[in-house]
C-alpha cells in the first residue's frame, strides 16, 4: 500500500494513463473480433474519454465539454471554409483565460492550484490541437463535411467521429497528435485489415517508461545529494548540476509520451504506411525517442524532434502560413499556447533566436571543415551547445518564474544561448 500510495504521489498522470490501458486493449480486441460496429467503436472512444475526464479532472472536466459543444455548433451552423478562424480564436481565448485564471491564483492570491485544474488545462491545450488541425483540414477540403440537418440521425452519425477524435480517451491526457483522416481510416479499416497485436510493443514501450523512470530516480538521488554544487562550487560541477535537474525535467515528458505510445497502441492505434511504405508495425504515432532526441547536434535539430507531433502541428498551424518572420511566431505562439509564464517568454523566444543563430553558424562554419577529425570535434562541440542550450531552455520554462533565470545565471550556463545570439548579431552584420 505504501509503495501504491508512493507512486499515485509522485507519478499521477502516469497512473491514470495505466490505469486507462485495460479499457484500450478490450477496445482493441472487441473491434477485431466484430463486436463493435463503427459507430459503437466511435462511441466507446468518445464515452470513454468523457468518463476519464470526469474521474481525473472532476468539475474541471467542462472545460473540454464546453469547447466540445462549441465545436460542434461551429461544425453544424458554419461553412466548413470559414470554420478555422472561429475555432482557432475561440479555442486560443477559452485556453488563455484559464492560463491566466492560474496566474493569477498563483502568483497574486499564492493560492495553491489544483491538480484537476492542471490536469484540465494540460487537456485542453490537447484538445486544442486536435479542433484546430481538424479546422484547418476543413480550410484545405482535406476533410468534407457533409452535414445534413433535415435528419437528426444523420446529422449525430456525421458528427460522432469528429466528437470521438477530440474526446478520444487515448489522447485525452496526452498522447501523439494524428490526423483526423488518419483516425477515421484506422476505425474504419481496424476489424477488415487489423493491425497486429500490440501486447508485445506496449509491455516494451512499458519497460521503457519504467527505465526512464528508474534513471530519473537515481539522478535525483545524485542532485539531492550535490545540492550545493549549484553555488558555492567549482562553475563546471554547477553547470553539471543543473544539466542534470535539466534531463530530469525532460526525462518527465519522455515517460510521459512513451505511455501515452502504449494507450494509443493498445488501442490499435498507429498503424499505417509511414514514408518509406512501411507499415509492419504500430510506429506510427510517436512525440519522439529519447535516444535520438538527445543525439541532436544542432539546435534546429531538437526542435524539429522534441515533441515531434505537436512541432508538426505548430508548422502547420503557423510556420507555413505566416508571411513574416515565421520562426518567430511560431515559437511566440508556442509560449501563448503553454501559458504565457514570465519562463516562457525567455526560454521560448530564447529557443527560437538560438535556432535562427544555429542556421547561420552552421551556414558558415561547416563548408570550412575540410578534415573529418574537425568534423567530428565540430559535431561534439555542437553536441555540448546544444545541451547547454537546451538545459537553459528547459529550466526557463518549467521553472516558470525569475527563480529559474537566476539559476541559469548564478551557474554561468546562461552564457551559452547568450553567446549563440551574440554570434547571430555579429554573423548577420558581416555575412547577411
Amino acid at each position: 500500500m505504501g509503495l501504491f500510495s508512493w507512486l499515485w504521489e509522485h507519478h499521477q498522470l502516469l497512473m491514470h494513463q495505466c490505469f486507462s490501458l485495460p479499457f484500450a486493449f478490450l477496445f482493441y480486441f472487441l473491434a477485431i473480433w466484430g463486436y463493435l460496429n463503427l459507430t459503437y467503436r466511435y462511441l466507446f472512444l468518445s464515452v470513454g474519454g468523457c468518463v476519464l475526464a470526469v474521474v481525473t479532472m472532476g468539475i474541471y472536466s467542462l472545460l473540454l465539454v464546453i469547447s466540445s459543444f462549441v465545436f460542434v455548433i461551429l461544425l453544424c451552423s458554419m461553412d466548413p471554409s470559414r470554420i478555422h478562424a472561429w475555432a482557432f480564436s475561440i479555442q486560443m481565448l477559452w485556453l488563455t483565460f484559464w492560463h491566466l485564471l492560474i496566474q493569477y491564483r498563483e502568483y497574486y492570491l499564492n493560492e495553491p492550484v489544483s491538480i484537476r485544474l492542471f490536469l484540465a488545462v494540460s487537456s485542453l491545450m490537447l484538445l486544442t490541437q486536435r479542433i484546430t488541425s481538424v479546422s484547418m483540414d476543413l480550410q484545405e477540403n482535406t476533410v468534407v463535411l457533409s452535414f445534413n440537418a433535415s435528419s437528426k440521425r444523420k446529422a449525430c452519425v456525421t458528427l460522432l467521429p469528429f466528437i470521438s477524435y477530440i474526446l478520444n480517451f487515448t489522447t485525452l491526457l496526452g498522447g501523439p497528435l494524428c490526423s483526423y483522416s488518419q483516425f477515421v481510416s484506422q476505425m474504419e479499416r481496424i476489424n477488415l485489415k487489423p493491425p497486429p497485436s500490440p501486447l508485445a510493443l506496449v509491455c516494451l514501450k512499458l519497460i521503457q517508461v519504467i527505465s526512464l523512470e528508474l534513471v530519473k530516480q537515481c539522478l535525483i538521488y545524485v542532485i539531492k545529494q550535490n545540492t550545493s554544487d549549484s553555488s558555492s562550487s567549482a562553475v563546471l560541477c554547477a553547470i553539471l548540476w543543473v544539466w542534470t535537474l535539466a534531463v530530469v525535467l525532460r526525462i518527465q515528458y519522455y515517460s510521459h509520451w512513451k505511455i501515452s505510445e502504449c494507450l494509443s497502441n493498445a488501442a490499435g492505434l498507429g498503424f499505417w504506411k509511414n514514408s518509406s511504405g512501411d507499415s509492419s508495425d504500430l510506429s506510427g504515432l510517436s512525440d519522439g525517442d529519447f535516444w535520438i532526441t538527445e543525439s541532436s547536434s544542432r539546435i534546429s535539430e531538437f526542435a524539429r524532434r522534441w515533441n515531434a507531433t505537436t512541432a508538426t502541428w505548430l508548422r502547420r498551424l503557423v510556420f507555413i502560413r505566416c508571411k513574416r518572420f515565421p520562426l518567430f511566431m511560431t515559437f511566440g505562439f508556442s509560449l501563448w499556447w503553454h501559458g504565457l509564464h514570465l519562463g516562457h517568454f525567455v526560454g521560448f523566444l530564447t529557443w527560437a533566436a538560438t535556432v535562427k543563430a544555429d542556421y547561420y553558424i552552421h551556414r558558415y562554419l561547416h563548408p570550412k571543415l575540410s578534415s573529418p577529425w574537425r568534423k567530428q570535434l565540430y559535431t561534439c562541440l555542437c553536441w555540448i551547445n546544444t545541451q547547454m542550450i537546451v538545459t537553459c531552455l528547459v529550466i526557463s520554462v518549467e521553472l516558470r518564474n525569475i527563480s529559474g533565470l537566476r539559476l541559469l545565471f548564478v551557474t554561468y550556463i546562461g552564457l551559452f544561448p547568450l553567446g549563440n545570439i551574440i554570434l547571430l548579431v555579429i554573423l548577420i552584420n558581416t555575412v547577411g
